[in-house]
């Protein structure tokens, strides 16, 4: 315990907690190191999804929120060190696909879903595909609580 303490207080002083959260249950990727460690596997992970959702190269760039030159170079070599808006959208796009591989079988419903015309308020008539590409990781983040509320029940 005093050990996790000290490290706590010298974490405090010095702004820096180590790459992990205040909580110190998962990691933080706001520290470069965590980021260049999640990185390759979450870009390769997206870039599965992307085929799956039968995602063009620009849709699947602008939903990261980078240039299509800049994807397509990740698609081929993964290897690189995300910043930290390009690691939480990731976190976004895994988490919608994550509620709704849970929430709609069979498979191709799940992916199909984000294609469909959604009657919701939230989306207007809109895919939640066009929510998503609309720009802003809040719209994201949107789509992420309206699957964790379908979740919920």
């Amino acid at each position: 315990m005093t050990q996790k303490l000290d490290r706590t207080r010298q974490a405090s002083r010095i702004g820096d907690r180590g790459g992990y959260s205040v909580d110190d249950t998962r990691p933080d990727y706001r520290a470069a190191a965590v980021r260049r460690r999640m990185s390759p596997g979450a870009l390769r992970t997206w870039f599965n999804i992307a085929e799956q959702w039968q995602l063009t190269d620009v849709q699947a760039a602008r939903l990261v929120g980078t240039p299509l030159s800049t994807c397509r170079r990740w698609k081929r070599a993964p290897d690189v060190t995300l910043d930290v808006g390009q690691i939480e959208r990731l976190s976004l796009l895994l988490g919608i696909y994550q509620a709704l591989v849970i929430l709609l079988t069979p498979a191709d419903a799940a992916d199909n879903w984000i294609k469909r015309p959604n009657t919701r308020p939230l989306f207007s008539g809109q895919t939640p595909l066009q929510r998503m590409l609309a720009g802003p990781t809040e719209d994201l983040a949107v789509v992420g609580r309206y699957q964790g509320a379908q979740r919920a029940g």
